[in-house]
């Protein structure tokens, strides 16, 4: 299960209505709003990302919206491969072995473009 916040941005007079367009929407959950901003916080839930994609998007295609994007998102299946990797003991055995040079370890981190 997946779980993402979502901002919404309308023009102030048009908030009140937006707002009860999404309550009555079926597809997320509202939690709160800010008139003077314009902006709109709700939830959606889905499956997998595809799932919270498709609700997003019926977002933005409601009448008076100018924009909205994710901003948080909680990934089951992302956390289920993150423990994968806590919990696992494989190191690659490159990475063990004593007569690996290594300038040959290819890195492609933070570290990239850097010349030692």
């Amino acid at each position: 299960m997946n779980v993402s916040s979502i901002v919404v941005q309308v023009k102030s007079e048009f908030v009140e209505g937006v707002v009860e367009v999404l309550k009555a929407s079926g597809f997320c959950d509202y939690h709160l709003h800010d008139v003077s901003k314009g902006k709109i916080i709700v939830t959606v839930e889905g499956e997998g990302v595809e799932e919270e994609i498709a609700k997003l998007v019926k977002i933005q295609e409601l009448p008076h919206v100018i924009a909205a994007d994710m901003m948080m998102t909680y990934q089951e299946e992302l956390d289920k491969e993150r423990d994968k990797l806590e919990f696992s003991d494989e190191v690659p055995a490159m990475l063990n072995s004593k007569n690996v040079n290594p300038k040959d370890i290819v890195y492609g981190g933070d570290l990239k473009n850097k010349h030692f």
